[in-house]
């Protein structure tokens, strides 16, 4: 059963487009691109032309002869002659592309030629940028994609778009939901927290009705990031790269959620693990927020680089990475326990990610004042907060109050608690957060 992805609309309005480009899907590993994009193929071409470089080894010489479209399609034909090759009714699905990434070169002569259609998928090309002859810029367009975000989960729950879309309006209209909204969507948030969004997971939740296999499931694709790490990290340390996934878990779950390297290694150097940091985030397989040097707009541009916190993209990756005793307790009573603070900022930052927002923080130099996340619009720098449990938010209070903030005039709070709103601060349920971007555009077109 094919569960529907946002992806899904993006690429029907790309084959609207009159002379769009060839598309190149990126997103890290196992996070359903090929599904999505066979899924679309099969339903808006006669002729689907799918090669996957990962297993077909036999399509690694297409480029033999150059990279002009005649060269390719006489070359993929020698390869598998019943290939149909339909000007104006043939998709070619070029998958895994990090393993023959030149054919980014070949999307320029296709985009002028016009007569076919071009889909690319990569986990790795970021990485294998520097690989490629000519990267065909300007001759294609960049879609990322990335697991299953919360609104994504609730269709794969059979929930329908107007009862997502309750979850806005609430937030639009300060409205509270009741009480049995409240249970049934926290009830669903958590389980989504547990399992996260890999479409793997997913299914197996789905299908047995219980988080039964979902560990082992979760398990195998961490290993399958680990072995990346291994096929891919060319003239890196590799052990340390490693080492910096794994730690990210246990550093979240510090108070102090900073990115510490003497935690990984004692006496580390940031030189050494800097290009490793970076391997990771090109891979999409962690995150990175900016510590900003002051808290105000623009938010490019007034970041410090050397201060960061680093998330995994998916939380019910970061879940399944916790010590056993954890797992037990999150997955049989739904208890969050001393990680709870980790798990809802991941999720924050998850969410923020999915939606196309950048991911900043402040923490003031020798002062209390610190907050999670920032947000930007056109006229105003919004302090975000989460809150793990009901203490008050002084810091976001500070921001709000103190006037050398002259960007910050109100803030959010996301917490366990109802849609409120006292003292400028906007306060939602944790779940809200994957519509705050909608929010944010909305509120400001009514307040325009």
């Amino acid at each position: 059963m094919y569960y529907p992805r946002k992806i899904d609309e993006y690429l029907n309005h790309w084959k609207e487009t009159p002379d769009h480009m060839p598309l190149i899907v990126k997103g890290a590993r196992q996070i359903g691109k090929t599904e999505s994009i066979l899924h679309f193929a099969k339903e808006n071409y006669e002729s689907v032309v799918y090669i996957n470089f990962a297993l077909e080894k036999k399509y690694m010489g297409i480029l033999a002869d150059g990279y002009d479209i005649d060269s390719v399609l006489r070359n993929i034909s020698f390869v598998e002659p019943s290939l149909k090759f339909i000007p104006g009714k043939t998709v070619i699905v070029f998958d895994e592309m990090q393993e023959n990434p030149d054919v980014a070169t070949t999307l320029k002569s296709f985009q002028l030629d016009g007569r076919y259609d071009v889909i690319c998928s990569s986990s790795m090309l970021g990485i294998n940028d520097r690989k490629i002859h000519s990267n065909s810029v300007g001759y294609k367009t960049d879609y990322e994609m990335f697991s299953m975000d919360f609104e994504e989960f609730l269709w794969a729950k059979g929930y329908h778009q107007d009862q997502v879309d309750t979850i806005l309006e609430h937030m639009l209209k300060n409205q509270p939901f009741n009480d049995n909204e409240m249970m049934v969507f926290k009830r669903l948030f958590l389980d989504y927290c547990v399992l996260g969004g890999m479409p793997a997971v997913v299914k197996q939740y789905l299908q047995t009705g219980t988080f039964a296999g979902t560990l082992d499931v979760q398990k195998q694709i961490r290993l399958d990031y680990e072995e990346d790490v291994r096929k891919y990290a060319e003239g890196l340390d590799q052990a340390k790269i490693i080492s910096v996934y794994r730690s990210v878990p246990a550093q979240l779950a510090k108070e102090n959620k900073k990115f510490q390297l003497n935690k990984v290694e004692k006496n580390a150097r940031s030189r050494e693990y800097s290009s490793c940091i970076d391997w990771l985030s090109d891979a999409g397989v962690i995150m990175k927020s900016y510590c900003l040097q002051f808290p105000e707009l623009p938010l490019t541009g007034n970041i410090d680089i050397s201060k960061y916190k680093l998330y995994y993209p998916d939380t019910g990756l970061l879940v399944s990475a916790l010590d056993e005793e954890a797992q037990e307790d999150l997955r049989t009573n739904r208890n969050l326990g001393v990680y709870k603070g980790a798990l809802y900022e991941n999720f924050a930052a998850e969410a923020f990610l999915k939606q196309g927002l950048g991911l900043y923080y402040y923490k003031k130099e020798n002062s209390s004042l610190e907050e999670d996340f920032f947000v930007g619009t056109q006229s105003n720098l919004i302090p975000v907060e989460v809150k793990s449990n009901g203490a008050q938010s002084k810091s976001l209070s500070s921001l709000i109050k103190n006037k050398n903030y002259h960007d910050i005039s109100w803030g959010i709070k996301f917490g366990n608690f109802n849609v409120g709103c006292a003292n400028d601060i906007s306060t939602f349920p944790y779940f809200c957060a994957f519509k705050l971007k909608e929010y944010l555009k909305k509120k400001d077109k009514n307040a325009a």
